[in-house]
C-alpha cells in the first residue's frame, strides 16, 4: 500500500489498527487528502527518553505504528529526547524519577539507534535529538514557555493530582516536562505525534503550544500500553515480564511461547501487521500451533527466518521432548548436599526451595528423578534437570 495506490479511507484503516486514541480522526483524514494532493509527507513524530539500554516488545507497538506511515511514504521523527530524560517523564509514577547522567543517556541513546531501525525504514526516518532545541533555551525563553500554560491545566495529570491529594511530593522540574515535549513538536513542526496511552496529556500539550506558535495543531495518535508476559502489568524490565528484541532467539521463542493464549491474541493485534480479520480467522484454529506462528514472527523480525527455525527446534527439543539442550551451560560446585548444589548453582532459589523441588520429584540427574538430599556427583560431572533449566555440572 502506497500513499499514492490507497483510497483515504484504505489508508485510516490501516493507519487506525491497533490505535487507543485518535485526536482528531477528521483533521487526520484532511492531512492526507492535502498530503495526496501535493505530494509532502506528513512529518510523524514519536519520542522516547533514553532511561534503558534495551528496547522490548512493549517499544515495538509504537515503532511498529509509525512504520505503517513510512509504509504510506510518509516521514518519521524518530526523536531522543537526551534532554527531557535529565528531568524523568512523570506519566504514570507515583514518584519522582531519579535522575541520569549524561553518560548514562549518551550510551543509551546509542543503543536506540541501532535497534530501531529492526523495525524503521532508515531512508524514511529522521534520528534527532531534543538537545539540539533545549539546551540553547535561555531562563527567559524558559519563562516564557511557561507562561503559556497555566498550573490548573497541568495539575490536570491524573499522576500530578492523585500524588497531590496523597501528600507525594511534586518537583518543580517534573511540571516542565509536558512543556517540553509540546515545545518539541513545536520545533520539529510535526502533523502527528504518537505515543502510549500514558503519553495522551503530553500529546495534547504539544496541540495547544502549536496553535500558540501560529502552527497548525499536530493529530494524537496514541497505542495502548502491552502487557507483560504475566498479562497483568505493562510490559517493563524492571518488573521482569518483558521479552527484549536483543535478547537470544531462543529466548524470545520460549518467553512468547509462555504467554497466555488470551494474551496471545493481543500480541498479534500489536506486534504483527496481521489484519483484524486474519486474526479473527485464526481464533477458528488450535491455540499452539498458531502461538508458535507467532513466536516464529516476532524472531523473524529481531533476528532471521534461520534463526526463528533454530528456535522452534530447540522449543522442541528441550521443552516439548524434555531433552536437553545442545548450548547447555556447563558449572562447578562440589559437595555431596544436593539442596547446596541446586542453590549454589542458581537451580533452585532458596535451600528450602532446593529441598521442595527435590521432594517433589521436580530434579532429574541424568534422565532419573531424584529425591535423596545427599547427592554424590561423579568425577565427570552430571546433567541436572530443574524444572525448564539444564545445567552440566562437574564436582
Amino acid at each position: 500500500m502506497t500513499l499514492q495506490s490507497a483510497s483515504v479511507d484504505e489508508q485510516l484503516t490501516y493507519l487506525k489498527k491497533g490505535l487507543a486514541d485518535l485526536i482528531r480522526e477528521e483533521d487526520l483524514r484532511e492531512r492526507l487528502i492535502q498530503a495526496g494532493k501535493s505530494g509532502r509527507p506528513l512529518r510523524v513524530k514519536a519520542g522516547f527518553d533514553p532511561t534503558a539500554p534495551d528496547l522490548h516488545l512493549g517499544h515495538t507497538v509504537l515503532l511498529r505504528k509509525m512504520k505503517h506511515f513510512q509504509d504510506l511514504g510518509h516521514r518519521v521523527i524518530f526523536l531522543i529526547g537526551d534532554n527531557t530524560a535529565l528531568i524523568g517523564d512523570p506519566s504514570g509514577r507515583n514518584t519522582t524519577r531519579p535522575p541520569m547522567t549524561r553518560e548514562e543517556i549518551d550510551q543509551n541513546a546509542e543503543t536506540y539507534k541501532t535497534q530501531v531501525f529492526k523495525i524503521l525504514d532508515p531512508e524514511k526516518t529522521e534520528v534527532r535529538f531534543n538537545s539540539e532545541w533545549l539546551e540553547p533555551l535561555r531562563f527567559a525563553d524558559i519563562i516564557r514557555l511557561c507562561s503559556k500554560y497555566t498550573v490548573a491545566r497541568i495539575m490536570e495529570r491524573d499522576d500530578f493530582t492523585n500524588r497531590f491529594k496523597d501528600g507525594i511530593p511534586i518537583s518543580m522540574h517534573e511540571l516542565l516536562y509536558p512543556l517540553a515535549q509540546g515545545y518539541d513538536s513545536v520545533k520539529l513542526e510535526c502533523d502527528v505525534e504518537m505515543g502510549g496511552t500514558d503519553q495522551r496529556f503530553n500529546l495534547l500539550v504539544g496541540r495547544e503550544l502549536q496553535r500558540d506558535f501560529g502552527q497548525p495543531a499536530q493529530i494524537v495518535a496514541t497505542v495502548p500500553l502491552l502487557e507483560g508476559t504475566d498479562g497483568v502489568e505493562k510490559m517493563s524490565k524492571s518488573k521482569g515480564n518483558y521479552i527484549g528484541i536483543t535478547e537470544s532467539p531462543k529466548v524470545i521463542f520460549r518467553k512468547v511461547m509462555g504467554v497466555s493464549d488470551t494474551l496471545m491474541w493481543r500480541y498479534w493485534e500489536l506486534l504483527t501487521d496481521k489484519s483484524m480479520a486474519e486474526i479473527a480467522a485464526m481464533k477458528t484454529e488450535d491455540p499452539m500451533p498458531v502461538k508458535m506462528r507467532l513466536a516464529r514472527q516476532i524472531v523473524t523480525d529481531f533476528h532471521s527466518a534461520a534463526t526463528a527455525d533454530q528456535a522452534q527446534a530447540d522449543f522442541d527439543r528441550e521443552v516439548r521432548e524434555g531433552r536437553e539442550p545442545d548450548d547447555m551451560e556447563t558449572v562447578i560446585f562440589g559437595g555431596d548436599s544436593l539442596p547446596k548444589i541446586l542453590l549454589g548453582t542458581n537451580l533452585a532459589e532458596s535451600r528450602t526451595d532446593a529441598e521442595r523441588k527435590i521432594k517433589a520429584g521436580a530434579v532429574e540427574i541424568n534422565g532419573v528423578k531424584y529425591t535423596d538430599l545427599k547427592f554424590v556427583n561423579p568425577p565427570g560431572g552430571s546433567v541436572f534437570h530443574v524444572g525448564k533449566k539444564w545445567k552440566r555440572i562437574l564436582p
